[in-house]
């Protein structure tokens, strides 16, 4: 559930906001009179912030452009939306420059908030999604880093350049996200009602090159039987995205640094000149400065794309961060396949860390829905990754249970599914063995109280004694099977083993 905040010093207009979030959309709604008011609220949990402020220009003690720009320091992530009347309209675009997602005029229509919602926790969603990708900007050659979290740094990231119409250079390898960071900028910036439009420079033939970018008249060329738009006109007042703009031919980056500098194009076959409104995205995975020194890129067009340079670290630099990745694609896939899968088991991590991912977070996505294809159970194990990633890992598919050669623990996640596969295990009496006795199966099978104590901590212990006697008998006394399937770090079982006095042989059989 969302929670959201609304700020008017007109409690009627607060109560008829607050009725229309709660019941279109379910949210958990606060009501504030004034900016002073708000701020207080906001800051009051920061365990527990709210994801939308619906926030009034015009209020007293503190009026909302002075609000907005508060809440933006003390959180750049939280969504604004400002409510405005006819003669503070243009307050409204400066606080839309100034962070806040976009205005709506009094009287406002239940309709036209819900859609500005909508559009706007969409856009919200954007940005979560590329904090994957650990986007770096950079600003007279040092790196911003922001604010003290992922989160933050990225949203900092995105106010900065929401403010600008400046071209953006996007640099990083293949898969690390540089399309969707393009996505993010665009949809949160003042074009975001405009076209975002993207073209791969790569996949254009060059003798078609300008006729795409640039349109052309009929009859200009063979085989133009009718006028055709180009895709800047095409994305007149929105974003155009030149992805892999490297491979650009040498002819077309003269063409693409005119109009950058003049606003203008010509269509190919005509002799008039059409004005362009439209904000250039680059992205690369070449080394510009290399091809620079070869001759095989302009330096000029270099520098005017190279206004605010983006860097993508790869996945195999930030390893640290696959755990966070997968988690997202785990909720990600969880929606598109409607599936509960509610973890990784230990060793799936691991193999998942050991990996050198060429394909960036591009494959480690494939690799998560992958596994989500392939898994039958509620957690994604070995069995359902990849082949190839095994055998690059060094597991040997006839004996998938052998331990792995490095084994990073997710504990958080370790400790969530052995608790689920307890649960599972504890609220089954049927007998897995096949030759437990009639008390063995009623003291394991189901949980019980041992005798009169009603001593926690011993109940507990009794609990996980009977928890990995069953586990042992299961799988037959062996160790790797038994913490692989059961969800127990080795470590961990082998503790306990020699806490309660067992001995893995005595259920071999």
């Amino acid at each position: 559930m969302l929670r959201a905040l609304v700020v008017d010093d007109d409690q009627g207009l607060r109560l008829s906001i607050k009725s229309t979030l709660i019941s279109a959309k379910d949210f958990q709604v606060e009501e504030a009179f004034d900016g002073i008011n708000a701020l207080e609220k906001v800051k009051k949990d920061q365990l527990k912030n709210f994801d939308l402020v619906i926030l009034d220009v015009d209020m007293p003690r503190l009026n909302g452009l002075e609000t907005l720009k508060a809440i933006k320091e003390y959180d750049p992530g939280m969504i604004v939306v400002m409510l405005t009347a006819h003669a503070t309209l243009s307050d409204a675009v400066v606080a839309v420059k100034d962070g806040a997602y976009d205005y709506l005029s009094k009287p406002v229509s239940s309709e036209d908030l819900m859609s500005l919602i909508d559009k706007a926790v969409s856009a919200h969603k954007l940005i979560a999604n590329i904090a994957a990708s650990a986007p770096v900007l950079t600003e007279a050659g040092r790196k911003i880093i922001g604010g003290t979290t992922m989160m933050q740094k990225v949203f900092n990231i995105i106010h900065k350049l929401a403010k600008v119409e400046t071209p953006v250079l996007i640099r990083g390898a293949s898969g690390t996200g540089k399309e969707l960071v393009a996505r993010a900028i665009h949809f949160n910036s003042a074009r975001k009602s405009e076209k975002f439009v993207a073209i791969n420079c790569s996949a254009i033939p060059e003798n078609l090159f300008e006729s795409e970018l640039f349109g052309h008249e009929k009859g200009s060329f063979t085989g133009a039987d009718q006028r055709k738009l180009g895709k800047f006109q095409y994305a007149e007042g929105g974003t155009l995205f030149l992805d892999e703009v490297g491979d650009m031919p040498q002819l077309m980056q003269v063409k693409i640094l005119r109009v950058l500098q003049e606003k203008v194009f010509t269509p190919v076959g005509a002799n008039r000149e059409i004005p362009s409104n439209v904000r250039i995205i680059a992205a690369t995975n070449r080394p510009l400065e290399e091809m620079i020194k070869a001759g095989t890129f302009r330096e000029d067009l270099f520098y005017r794309l190279n206004v605010v340079p983006i860097f993508l670290p790869q996945l195999a630099d930030r390893k640290d961060d696959i755990e966070t990745m997968v988690h997202m694609f785990i909720k990600k896939f969880n929606e598109i396949h409607s599936k509960k899968i509610i973890g990784v088991s230990p060793s799936a991590m691991g193999v998942l860390k050991k990996h050198d991912w060429p394909g960036n977070i591009r494959e480690l996505e494939n690799v998560i829905e992958h596994a989500f294809v392939l898994e039958n159970s509620n957690i994604l194990t070995l069995h359902s990754l990849p082949e190839s990633l095994l055998i690059a890992a060094g597991i040997n598919l006839l004996e998938i249970n052998e331990p792995l050669p490095t084994q990073d623990i997710d504990s958080k996640a370790a400790k969530r599914n052995a608790l689920a596969e307890m649960e599972s295990d504890f609220s089954d009496e049927d007998d897995l063995d096949g030759d437990m006795d009639d008390d063995e199966s009623e003291s394991v099978g189901s949980v019980s109280l041992n005798g009169d104590s009603l001593d926690f901590n011993a109940q507990k212990e009794e609990f996980e004694k009977q928890f990995i006697i069953k586990a042992l008998k299961t799988f037959k006394g062996r160790i790797n099977q038994t913490a692989l399937h059961a969800n127990i770090p080795k470590k961990t079982l082998l503790r306990k083993i020699e806490k309660y006095g067992l001995n893995a042989r005595d259920y071999t059989e």
